[in-house]
């Protein structure tokens, strides 16, 4: 994740403060000059950083908290708020015109990700808010602009309109008046890009902005551009006046300054980011959340969220009723893995989980040939040894393994770690799973 090194250095400073009774004035200022340095290394810009920790500074300061009985944590809880405030507060939705179809320009500098990131926000669109949206090329200079766009719009089913290498504002005249007269109630303008910003490039989209009256102008910039995507905001903004931020590869090994800087900069919200390569990986921007996350304090909100779109709710009903009774078979542990594949990258997971050690887990993943050959292995089994696993003696498991094209040890190994699922879900039933569910007379990690 994007601020892992921002996260370690402020935990690491209020870790220090967690250790004091109370806090003298000292503790606080040499508290805030770790948080300027922390802030600092991650990218954020020079004065975003200064008004920031004077804030945090001159709030921590206040007879409040040096007085109060855990102030360690009400200057944690400062910095949270701040945070928040610094990106935004709260999610920022996409506006939608009265009058369909409501058109969204996208705009940015070539290899921010454009492209990719603008059809997954049609399909984010599509699903999460029944649009019938459209992608229009109106990038006629990179090669292979527009057969990238068809590409991502075929892989998504959204359909793509083109006309080839004409005038760009002609085209996205053409393709308003498209959408307009076939249904498609959001248009989204797939604009050209450059490696730096230039006044031809400038000119171009302000005319595309004067030919159709854009509901909304996105600009697209990649995180791990740290300060030079935030330069390039300022400058976008002060030409085209954008309304809004989407921000990509905050799943990269970036510092992630840009988050941090871009709302201050331009006054603009992130209201989108592209958390991965695979084309369903965007999300709404949650400053709360994020800020939550950078703090060590985990992210439950998001999680649920993953959960409810990856499980369906009466599998998850009837699977629960399986687990209280410990009757789950085979099929269900298969389907188990396949839900849990689907909610994405487990470090990213685990980081939504308060108290729970991301980087322990860093680069974890569901195994995609391991699960390949689960399924094969399952699938080969008769229902009655699915469900009754038991029955699978030697004779057995080698007709297994030849109709799955495994071996004896593949299978063994499949059954030793569901038989460790069993154990697990027998111990939770029971109360006494660790730090999960609570044992006798403890509470667990949701306080049950």
């Amino acid at each position: 994740m994007a601020f892992e090194s921002l996260s370690e250095k402020l935990s690491a400073a209020f870790k220090k403060l967690r250790g004091k009774g109370r806090l003298k004035e000292a503790d606080i200022k040499e508290a805030m000059r770790e948080v300027r340095l922390a802030l600092l290394e991650a990218d954020v810009g020079y004065k975003v950083v200064r008004d920031f920790v004077k804030t945090v500074s001159e709030r921590s300061l206040g007879a409040n908290v040096l007085e109060s009985l855990s102030p360690a944590q009400m200057v944690i809880k400062i910095v949270n708020e701040e945070l928040c405030s610094l990106m935004g507060s709260a999610n920022s939705k996409l506006t939608i015109s009265p009058k369909p179809p409501t058109v969204v320009m996208l705009i940015g500098l070539q290899g921010s990700g454009k492209t990719t990131n603008g059809a997954k926000l049609a399909a984010y669109m599509r699903k999460h808010h029944s649009k019938r949206p459209l992608l229009v090329a109106c990038d006629i200079y990179r090669p292979a602009a527009i057969l990238q766009l068809q590409t991502v719009g075929k892989q998504l089913q959204v359909p793509v309109f083109e006309m080839g290498t004409a005038n760009p504002v002609k085209i996205a005249k053409a393709a308003v008046a498209y959408a307009d007269k076939n249904g498609n109630d959001i248009v989204f303008l797939d604009t050209a890009g450059r490696l730096h910003i230039d006044d031809e490039l400038i000119n171009e989209l302000k005319a595309i902005k004067a030919a159709v009256p854009p509901t909304e102008i996105l600009l697209v910039i990649d995180a791990m551009t740290g300060q030079d995507a935030v330069n390039a905001a300022s400058a976008f903004n002060d030409a085209l006046g954008i309304d809004g931020v989407i921000l990509t590869k905050l799943d990269g090994d970036a510092r992630g300054g840009a988050a941090l800087s871009v709302r201050a900069v331009t006054g603009k919200p992130i209201k989108f980011a592209g958390i991965g390569e695979k084309l369903d990986q965007i999300e709404p921007f949650h400053p709360d959340r994020m800020a939550s996350r950078i703090l060590g304090m985990g992210d439950v909100l998001t999680l649920i969220e993953k959960a409810e779109q990856a499980f369906d709710e009466k599998k998850a009903q009837e699977m629960a009723e399986k687990m209280m009774k410990n009757k789950l078979t085979l099929a269900d542990y298969y389907e188990q893995l396949t839900q849990l594949k689907s909610m994405g990258n487990l470090s990213d997971i685990a980081g939504m989980i308060p108290g729970v050690d991301a980087k322990a887990l860093s680069g974890a993943s569901i195994d995609e040939g391991a699960l390949v050959k689960t399924e094969a292995i399952i699938l080969s089994m008769t229902p009655y040894e699915r469900d009754h696993p038991s029955v699978l003696n030697s004779s057995r498991k080698k007709r297994i393994a030849a109709g799955s094209g495994t071996a004896v040890v593949d299978i063994n190994r499949l059954l030793k770690q569901f038989e460790a699922m069993q154990a697990m879900t027998k111990k939770m039933t029971r109360g006494g799973f660790p730090g999960m569910l609570g044992g006798k007379g403890k509470r667990g990690m949701f306080g049950i």
